[in-house]
């Protein structure tokens, strides 16, 4: 029957997908949902077909077609014909029946998925996922405050977040907090904390006490509630995590968070036992991430195969280098940020970690990040940053588009650095590389804490305090310097550059 057919060309994916890969096979192409048992469950299918049309690609569509067609047959062969919804088992049985049938065919429950660091893990096969999805949309709606469920969506929850935008944060999860009324309790404090904290903090916070309730589970299985909680458990705890040898560096982050969530909910509850509970000695001294830099042949290396990116992330890490600023602070310049002085580039940043600041740049930063404004408004339009989510230009540029973007290009490429083994890639490395060679410069403390952009100086002896006209009389110099060094850097780069470059 033609209503038991979707086909193809009534998804919204299709229409907006580029013409020269929807030929007329494709637009003939059809979901059978005759192939399904009769009754509610085509509806189901149906539902859940066109809000995924509307919330994927194309191509992602043609390959669902696939785990559709087996989805079909395992109904038909597991006699499933009296199901007349998806409602009529739990997901549990549901995905029990499936593995049962996948094993009878030979068809393998998991496969191994390697990410951009070249580690892998294992996941559910793909069927799997595509039933889980299924279930996951036929679910009821959940009317409960959002407070009660145990997946929380943050702008459900009538507060403000306070987050850095560079980083696509939706949900609070407490699922994996074992034991009933431990989760009632860390949902109110991290109720509370939400309002005062990063969203960031809070979810620490939450693999904190995570791994807190997975053991209190395998130790202490009666242990129900916070105010069971003793000394002796702690100890307990502490130890198997310092003879973990999964234990790393966020250990004392890990202990840290976890005293903070505990008092906090011994504040609320008022169970005395949580307020004497942790003693100064139980934090572990924090080991410090190794300083790392890159050598000038290093960056160089690394450049030459930026400049064949995408042309607006290219941008994005040349600015990003050139000026200095943390990911966070790049992500988020702000359209109207460039702005001049008594004839001076100036930048205005607004530092998600701390404050707006202001500092000069040289006349060809200027004209690059113009440049990459322009790219944006001509592609987006009028929007707040100038580098840009493709997903909802509302948002800045993510990082882990970003990450995933360089991470692919060296391990495609296979760039090693200069002890030979891949490159390593994390942002802040530019920073350091802005820092070390402004040092090498001869600078002061103050001078260079200005054009990193950090609010204090620590142990800087000599102090003061430079208006923006008299910083770029005293750094024009320096900032010559740098630009030439950063220049240097990117000579040999020959075309694949010249989209990027700012026109002299």
């Amino acid at each position: 029957m033609q209503n038991d057919r979707i086909y193809y060309r009534e998804l919204q994916c299709y229409k907006a997908a580029d013409r020269k890969n929807t030929g007329p096979k494709e637009s003939s192409g059809c979901y059978d949902l005759s192939l399904l048992p009769e009754g509610q469950i085509r509806e189901e299918m149906k539902s859940f077909i066109f809000q995924r049309g509307r919330e994927v690609s194309y191509t992602t569509i043609l390959s669902d077609k696939t785990y559709f067609n087996q989805l079909a047959l395992f109904m038909k062969e597991k006699d499933l014909k009296n199901i007349r919804s998806f409602l009529d088992k739990t997901p549990d049985q549901w995905i029990r029946l499936l593995k049962g049938w996948m094993i009878q065919k030979g068809i393998k429950l998991t496969y191994e998925k390697k990410n951009i660091y070249g580690t892998s893990s294992v996941i559910d096969a793909r069927l799997i996922q595509y039933l889980k999805k299924i279930l996951h949309h036929v679910e009821p709606p959940d009317e409960r405050d959002e407070v009660e469920k145990d997946i929380w969506k943050l702008d459900a929850l009538g507060i403000e977040i306070r987050h850095n935008p560079i980083y696509n944060v939706e949900t609070v999860n407490f699922q994996n907090i074992i034991q009933p009324d431990i989760r009632s309790e860390v949902k109110k404090i991290v109720y509370l904390n939400l309002q005062y904290e990063a969203v960031g903090t809070v979810l620490r916070e939450l693999t904190a006490v995570r791994k807190f309730s997975a053991y209190l589970h395998k130790e202490w299985p009666s242990i129900q509630s916070c105010c069971e909680i003793d000394r002796d458990i702690l100890e307990g705890y502490l130890i198997s995590q310092m003879t973990d040898d999964s234990s790393h560096r966020s250990n004392s982050d890990n202990v840290l968070k976890l005293r903070n969530l505990l008092e906090g909910i011994g504040k609320l509850y008022q169970y005395s036992n949580l307020e004497t509970l942790f003693l100064n000695t139980d934090i572990p001294p924090e080991i410090k991430a190794e300083f790392k830099v890159y050598s000038d042949k290093e960056m160089q290396r690394l450049n030459a195969h930026i400049a064949k990116l995408d042309e607006q992330i290219a941008r994005w890490l040349i600015i990003h280098q050139m000026l200095g600023t943390r990911v966070s602070d790049t992500s988020t310049l702000r359209c109207d940020c460039l702005y001049q002085e008594n004839g001076q580039d100036m930048i205005q940043i607004h530092q998600v970690k701390t404050r707006v600041f202001q500092k000069p740049i040289s006349r060809e930063l200027a004209r690059l990040i113009q440049k990459a404004l322009e790219y944006t408004r001509e592609k987006y339009g009028e929007t707040k940053y100038i580098f840009v989510d493709e997903k909802n230009p509302k948002r800045p540029l993510q990082y882990t588009t970003i990450k995933y973007k360089v991470m692919g290009m060296i391990l495609k490429e296979d760039l090693k650095d200069d002890n030979g083994e891949l490159f390593h890639f994390g942002t802040h490395l530019f920073r350091h590389f802005y820092g070390v060679k402004l040092t090498e410069m001869h600078l002061d403390d103050w001078t260079i804490a200005k054009l990193l952009g950090h609010k204090r100086l620590g142990s800087v002896q000599h102090y003061r305090k430079m208006s923006n006209q008299r910083m770029a009389d005293e750094t024009r110099e320096v900032r010559n310097m740098m630009t030439d060094v950063i220049y240097q850097i990117l000579d040999g780069w020959g075309e694949e550059y010249e989209q990027i470059r700012p026109n002299d």
